[in-house]
């Protein structure tokens, strides 16, 4: 069957956001502006790759001059779920509505029923049981930790439960177990997250504690089928980069690759596109987030985009006429805000394919769930009764 396109490559700059949806308010992010904002922040903010697909077209940038004839269409993307967070964007990406916010235990920590079952469960003792900066609370926690056998449980802005463990005194496995169990208490309606997060370290001393690259997420299932799984019944493959397949709990994958950064992250969907497949490959780059918008470091964040910025300008050469590019993001997280929480912002929806006769501008969409109906469109596969989304396909091949 002809198609336009027989790759599409999705890679989420996760967090980025391009500015307050209309009811921003409502969730306590009036003003906010993930992306505006670090261009007003960072001195000779670099990013011509990001620029030659029509960002800056997209969206004004201080000290960042528009391309003249950009080569990608571009539009904002409005979301309809009920949420800020990285499950629920995905999941909307692929065609699925969260109408019911995951729960967070952002102000209080988690109910001391949790704690109770989950020390009973562990045989260990939890210590922390707040919201904080992974880095800091194993510097508060660690050595105590370490040395009292305890379990150190926090959580963040996002509905998330994490575990920390010492690789070298707990061992992974056993931290492993412990997010196993966890996961398991969580499934209850009034205690129920949408992940739970191992997080191991090694070092024995406060100021030498690191965390490592095994990080496991234990994430609910989707609510429903999704695009990635019409697409890989359909026999097309679905590469999943970074957290992606931890985001849907596997569901829809055909493989998991895991990154231990950004740039990584990027390594990878570059090696990939130097493979002969036929479907997708969804890339997830969570530095973005994890390391700079929840810590509140906008210099930061503004370098990761110019590192990007970089790979990206390596990948773009590797895409052939039968290939589709687009570069999105699942929320915001401005990081010139208040708090450390996740933004309700809109997100840019760039395309690139060296097939397109011209670049331009889109109408803007209320839904992130065009994506998943633009692929599924793409590939001659139906979406799954119950999503949403319809395909803007013909306006990419124009």
């Amino acid at each position: 069957m002809d198609r336009p396109f027989d790759r599409v490559f999705v890679i989420v700059l996760d967090s980025l956001g391009i500015g307050a949806m209309a009811d921003a308010a409502r969730f306590g992010d009036e003003g906010v502006d993930t992306l505006g904002h670090i261009a007003e922040t960072v001195e000779h903010f670099e990013i011509p790759n990001l620029v030659r697909l029509g960002m800056a077209n997209l969206k004004e940038l201080h000290g960042v001059k528009p391309a003249d004839l950009p080569a990608g269409r571009y539009m904002a993307m409005n979301e309809t779920s009920n949420g800020k967070d990285t499950m629920t964007g995905h999941w909307e990406m692929m065609g699925i509505e969260t109408t019911k916010p995951f729960i967070t235990f952002t102000q209080n920590g988690f109910p001391q029923k949790l704690i109770d079952e989950l020390e009973k469960r562990c045989g260990r003792k939890v210590i922390g049981n707040k919201a904080a900066s992974g880095t800091v609370i194993l510097d508060e926690l660690g050595e105590q930790e370490i040395n009292e056998g305890k379990l150190i449980v926090y959580t963040s802005a996002d509905s998330v439960l994490q575990i920390c463990g010492n690789e070298e005194t707990m061992g992974l496995e056993q931290l492993y177990h412990y997010c196993e169990i966890a996961r398991e208490l969580t499934m209850r309606d009034e205690w129920r997250v949408g992940r739970v997060i191992a997080r191991p370290y090694v070092g024995r001393k406060k100021g030498s504690f690191v965390r490592t690259g095994n990080r496991r997420d234990y994430a609910l299932k989707p609510t429903g089928p999704t695009a990635l799984n019409a697409l890989k019944d359909a026999g097309y493959d679905v590469i999943s980069v970074g957290k992606i397949s931890d985001i849907f709990a596997g569901e829809g994958i055909t493989e998991s690759n895991h990154s231990d950064s950004s740039v990584h992250g990027m390594n990878q969907t570059i090696e990939i596109a130097q493979r002969n497949f036929q479907g997708l490959c969804f890339t997830n780059l969570v530095d973005f987030d994890a390391l700079w918008g929840h810590r509140r470091n906008p210099i930061g964040y503004g370098e990761e985009i110019e590192k990007f910025d970089l790979k990206l300008g390596e990948l773009l050469p590797m895409l052939g006429q039968k290939d589709l590019l687009i570069i999105t993001a699942d929320h915001g997280n401005d990081p010139t805000y208040i708090g450390t929480d996740h933004t309700r912002e809109k997100v840019p929806f760039l395309a690139y394919s060296p097939s397109m006769r011209q670049g331009g501008r889109l109408e803007n969409v209320d839904t992130f769930a065009v994506i998943g109906a633009t692929i599924a469109d793409n590939f001659g596969v139906n979406m799954p009764g119950g999503t949403i989304g319809y395909s803007i396909l013909q306006s990419l091949i124009m």
